[in-house]
């Protein structure tokens, strides 16, 4: 399925989904946490912080302080990899799943929304 927006309907699509997760009531993620958050659900395992860092073209504290959230959501875990010690392994949760599949299904409701 193709979808075509103009920069108007995205907008108000990016909006509402942002909207409905603040009206939630569930601690809500930053931009930042978002991409971190959807970068290792969607894109296939291993995900290290250095990778990660890579990635998105931030610092390696930035995504330890951005998993150090996560992690209190139980959205992620972190493990030291067996191989190489130096690596932090991010790792996937139910919890985490469950919250990006939510998050999948408010764009499709808003997304459903839009005027055509």
């Amino acid at each position: 399925m193709s979808l075509t927006l103009r920069p108007s309907q995205a907008l108000k699509l990016w909006h509402d989904v942002m909207l409905d997760q603040v009206r939630d009531g569930a601690q809500d993620l930053t931009a930042r946490q978002t991409a971190i958050l959807l970068t290792i659900y969607m894109e296939a395992p291993p995900h290290t912080v250095r990778g990660l860092a890579k990635k998105l073209g931030v610092t390696k504290p930035v995504i330890t302080r951005a998993l150090d959230t996560m992690g209190k959501m139980d959205l992620v875990t972190r493990r030291r990899d067996e191989v190489d010690r130096r690596n932090v392994v991010i790792q996937r949760t139910v919890a985490g799943a469950l919250y990006v599949e939510k998050l999948g299904d408010m764009v499709i409701v808003r997304c459903r929304e839009l005027p055509r």
